[in-house]
């Protein structure tokens, strides 16, 4: 494995792709990623990769399939602990990288790489479990049990808002399943990539098992378009998400797509508003609101409402927004300047259309850098910003005069991510569990967060209909193919 130039934390990055165990020089126009709080400091350079790239590296990953599928899921197990272990040691440099890349904070950073290395960890331990199931046969010298095989080669893209995290949900079980992997993580968050990459590389990858590629959008939908593509794994926007799919199934590849979220926030009068508002605030504000998983609609059932209200205006008043380097921020920066604008017009619109302001922090952001107010909007269920989703740090308040009607309006939308309730009456949870369109329910904790050994996934237009992420046995449902032994011990000639 050639060596790659080094991406630190505190210097412009010169970045280069990885194909076929060799970083080499992009072949198309150069690009910069910056950072988000100080837009003027250039965080890496590349030159995205052309059509001549794509097409190495995913000749390297055909390549490199057979052998690595031969390898073992022990051995390959093997790679991903090193792995954990080299990313464990560098994690306060990909922590500040990632901060100045992305803009979140740096313990949210920090958190972030720590959670990935307990899914390099987690994955790697499946390597030994078991691979197959046997069932009982009419024969009485037959074996019947079931086998897996890898995909063969799968494409990987990735979003911006986890830079590291899902590239580890999708990259790791991807490899311990046996597969090569091209990889095209998105364009704002390039440097954090790269450093992943080497990781996976420097733990002992052979050549052209990862490929990494390195350019915007129009890429990704080249590589998901080439029939060599096995399998395709996604996490973005709806409309990508579909035109993934309609190019990938009809050649009867896999597909897997995470999409996005308008997720409901249900409090009923029952339990404590305080603890109510502040798995609130942070399910809709903490990482600047970029979660598809985030809270977007609070909906206060009867006499809830009034009294939320002032503890999630007391709340949304106090956050610092800043720099996320900076200790006293618990804010960054929104990723871009295109996404600062795409929220403030959104709030904008939602102010025409009746929506009134109920909070946002005492202290006003930075004016250099793509910072937004958080902001609790009152309003109705008419409202655009009440249907279609905003990637930021905006949540609406909305009133129901009963259990039903709060489930009615929080299933009121075209998505099923997650959904979160409050309540203490056993009654209310076991139905909001039931009735709730989401794909994960929380009850009296925010919408956000996920424990990475459990399945993870929505409905309706959130995900597409495939096994779910995180968890080792939905991730091995996906990435390989099962099939059916039927042994029996042949007669000596």
């Amino acid at each position: 494995m050639t060596e790659s130039l080094t991406t630190t934390a505190n210097e412009t990055a010169e970045l280069r792709h990885l194909v076929g165990g060799a970083w080499r020089a992009g072949d198309g126009a150069q690009r910069e990623s910056t950072n988000p709080a100080r837009p003027d400091e250039v965080v890496a350079r590349y030159r995205i990769a052309g059509d001549a790239l794509l097409d190495e590296a995913v000749a390297a990953a055909q390549g490199a399939a057979r052998e690595w599928a031969a390898a073992g899921a022990i051995a390959r197990g093997r790679v991903l602990r090193k792995a954990a272990g080299l990313l464990a040691e560098r994690a306060e440099s990909v922590a500040l990288l990632m901060t100045r890349e992305e803009g979140k904070t740096l313990p949210e950073s920090r958190a972030e790489v720590e959670l990935s290395v307990e899914t390099l960890h987690y994955h790697a331990g499946q390597g030994r479990s078991a691979d197959g199931v046997s069932y009982p046969s009419g024969h009485p010298d037959e074996l019947i049990r079931t086998v897996r095989r890898p995909l063969g080669v799968v494409a990987a893209i990735t979003p911006w808002n986890f830079p590291l995290q899902i590239p580890a949900w999708k990259l790791a079980p991807a490899l311990l399943c046996g597969n090569t992997a091209v990889w095209k993580p998105a364009s704002e968050t390039v440097a954090v990539a790269v450093a992943f990459a080497e990781v996976l590389a420097e733990a002992g990858l052979p050549d052209g098992v990862l490929n990494l590629l390195l350019g915007p959008g129009e890429l990704g939908a080249d590589l998901v378009a080439r029939p060599e593509i096995d399998g395709v794994t996604f996490t973005g926007s709806v409309p990508v998400g579909r035109s993934i799919q309609a190019a990938v199934l009809p050649r009867g590849a896999k597909v897997q797509l995470e999409l996005g979220g308008h997720n409901a926030a249900i409090v009923l009068p029952d339990v404590d508003k305080g603890e109510a508002a502040e798995a609130i605030v942070a399910g809709a504000m903490s990482s600047t609101g970029q979660k598809c998983t985030a809270t977007r609609r609070v909906i206060a059932v009867g006499e809830a409402y009034d009294a939320l209200v002032p503890e999630l205006v007391s709340r949304v008043r106090a956050l610092v927004v800043g720099d996320g380097c900076a200790e006293p921020s618990r804010i960054g920066p929104l990723v871009s300047a295109r996404a600062r604008e795409e929220v403030t017009a959104a709030v904008a619109q939602a102010e025409r259309e009746g929506a009134r302001v109920l909070a946002r922090p005492d202290q006003r952001p930075p004016e250099n850098g793509h910072f937004v107010e958080p902001t609790v909007l009152e309003g109705e269920t008419g409202l655009t910003i009440c249907q279609e989703e905003v990637f930021g740090p905006v949540v609406t308040l909305l009133r129901a005069d009963s259990l039903d009607e709060a489930i009615e309006i929080a299933n009121g939308t075209r998505f099923g991510l997650t959904a979160a309730v409050f309540s203490c009456d056993e009654r209310v949870v076991r139905r909001c569990v039931a009735e709730l369109d989401a794909g994960l329910v929380k009850v009296n904790a925010p919408n956000t967060g996920s424990e990475l050994h459990a399945p993870f996934g929505g409905l309706k237009e959130s995900s597409f209909p495939a096994p779910r992420e995180q968890n080792a046995e939905s991730s091995a449902e996906f990435f390989t193919w099962s099939k059916t032994a039927y042994l029996r011990t042949g007669t000596p000639a």
